[in-house]
């Protein structure tokens, strides 16, 4: 495997990792919601945060199988990819 290969594979990993963990606090507030007030106050950061995290992990995949399979447009979602990483980075940043 190529650097660029690797480097992808980790982006996808972690995007899709922290987006299941997302979907995983969002059916535990499904269930605790009306026990606990303080829950419905974080309802929809936590649901804005699975879309960023969620629209990262379908460029780094797309972008993952173009670099893996060395397609034409691979560059093309490359490029979308590291959008979309600095775009969380800038949503996200302190």
């Amino acid at each position: 495997m190529r650097p660029l290969t690797i480097i992808t594979g980790i982006v996808m990993g972690s995007a899709v990792s922290i987006s299941l963990g997302l979907v995983v606090v969002l059916i535990i507030f499904f269930f605790t919601g009306t026990e606990l007030p303080r829950i419905q106050d974080e309802l929809v950061p936590v649901t804005a945060s699975l879309g960023w995290f969620a629209a990262l992990a379908g460029a780094s995949v797309v972008g993952f199988i173009g670099v893996l399979r060395e397609y034409r447009w691979s560059w093309r979602a490359q490029l979308a990819m590291w959008g979309c990483v600095d775009a969380v980075g800038w949503r996200f940043r302190q």
